[in-house]
């Protein structure tokens, strides 16, 4: 994967910006020898934004842009003057992607949509001049509030494509073969195992002008969620799929074996998939007659509709057309649904190079300097080394 540009995990390190401290000023002007207190306060820090842009399929961009820091809020100043405000960071992501905490694998939000912003960290908020602060008993308040710190965070951004149906079957099953059949697509096709090693999207034209999107991921073998071949690390892209669709060839020596074998990979990767609406494809079946595929039919799971197909004949390609397009309109089986069950990152699902990247960061002299300057805004005897901020108190309506 190192050579592909098709990137779909992640590790990133976002800081938002942390808000600006609250000036001590007081008023200066001839003939106004006790002008009181007139600090402004400090501006807000930049926020860290998440935007959902069509246009992009990977996660490339990201992964040679490992630190994303937002701007500082800057100190307020004389005359009630605010600081300015820092700047905001938008990071546009492909729509289906979804972040998670890096520490600890816990499922944060995700973006679904073009056009959607999700506020992952929020800035801090700019301390409040000493003017705030002045009353009939403190006339000449020589403190102000420090702003708030910034929020630093480890992330996992991984991409799950949005498709319709998802091929699931052993390496050489005709998957492949499939979307090229059927589709605008031409994923690589060869004669030896792992021959796809990314997932492939190809749109299936339907009916009256109708068409669906198909996703072909890299094949499954028995123990691959234990590591074994390429694992279930591409799994990912078929949880959004409407429906499941189980390639087994014809030439295998135990069908119902393989189906059973793949379909358990699927629940050691997120139980959720066993409740997905599937169908079970015979590839390659121009090797049988009618006699060898009614022999087979009688072994075949019941609980699973099936059909016998052909890639390279053309056997049976409109009839699973029929059968893919009536589960995908089912409206029990559309899963283009916020309500996904998004697991949380395992073993299972973490790519070891990812979780193994350390950022180094070094502040700047600009940075330590401004650090000074808000611990020098403290007074201990007021305010305490860490000021608690509290969520439901509005400080410029309520500053005391």
């Amino acid at each position: 994967m190192a050579d592909s540009n098709f990137i779909d995990y992640v590790k990133i390190l976002c800081r938002s910006g942390k808000g600006g401290a609250g000036s001590r000023h007081f008023y200066r002007a001839k003939y106004v020898p006790k002008g009181g207190p007139d600090g402004g306060d400090g501006g807000r820090g930049g926020h860290i934004i998440l935007r959902g842009n069509k246009n992009m399929w990977t996660l490339l961009p990201l992964k040679y842009r490992r630190h994303i820091f937002a701007g500082n809020g800057q100190s307020g100043s004389g005359g009630r003057s605010f600081g300015k405000d820092g700047d905001d960071v938008v990071i546009d992501v492909p729509c289906g992607t979804v972040v998670f905490d890096a520490e600890t694998g816990e499922y944060l939000t995700e973006v679904k949509y073009d056009g959607e912003e999700v506020n992952l960290l929020r800035g801090g908020r700019g301390g409040l001049g000493n003017w705030h602060f002045k009353s009939a008993t403190n006339r000449t308040p020589r403190y102000a509030q420090p702003g708030e710190p910034a929020i630093e965070k480890s992330i996992i951004l991984e991409l799950k494509l949005l498709a319709d149906v998802g091929l699931v079957g052993f390496p050489n099953a005709g998957k492949s073969t499939l979307v090229s059949a059927i589709s605008a697509a031409r994923p690589k096709i060869a004669d030896y195992p792992f021959t796809t090693m990314e997932p492939q999207l190809g749109i299936v034209s339907y009916r009256d002008n109708r068409s669906f999107v198909m996703a072909d991921i890299p094949g499954i073998i028995e123990g691959a969620s234990e590591g074994k071949g390429l694992g279930l690390r591409f799994l990912r892209h078929i949880e959004r799929n409407a429906v499941l669709l189980f390639m087994v060839p014809a030439d295998a020596d135990d069908i119902v074996e393989q189906y059973n074998i793949l379909k358990h990979e699927l629940e050691q990767f997120n139980p959720q998939l066993a409740d997905k609406p599937r169908l079970l494809a015979i590839s390659k079946a121009d090797m049988l007659d009618d006699e060898l595929m009614t022999e087979i039919e009688k072994t075949l799971p019941e609980d699973v509709r099936h059909i016998f197909i052909s890639a390279v004949t053309g056997y049976h390609l409109t009839e699973l057309k029929d059968m893919l397009w009536g589960e995908i309109t089912d409206e029990s089986n559309r899963l283009a649904t916020p309500d996904i069950i998004h697991r949380p990152l395992d073993g299972h699902h973490r790519v070891r190079e990812e979780d193994e990247f350390i950022f180094e960061y070094e502040p700047t002299p600009e940075e330590e300097e401004q650090e000074d300057e808000d611990l020098q805004s403290i007074n201990p005897d007021e305010w305490g080394a860490d000021f608690d901020w509290d969520e439901d108190v509005d400080y410029e309506d309520n500053p005391e």
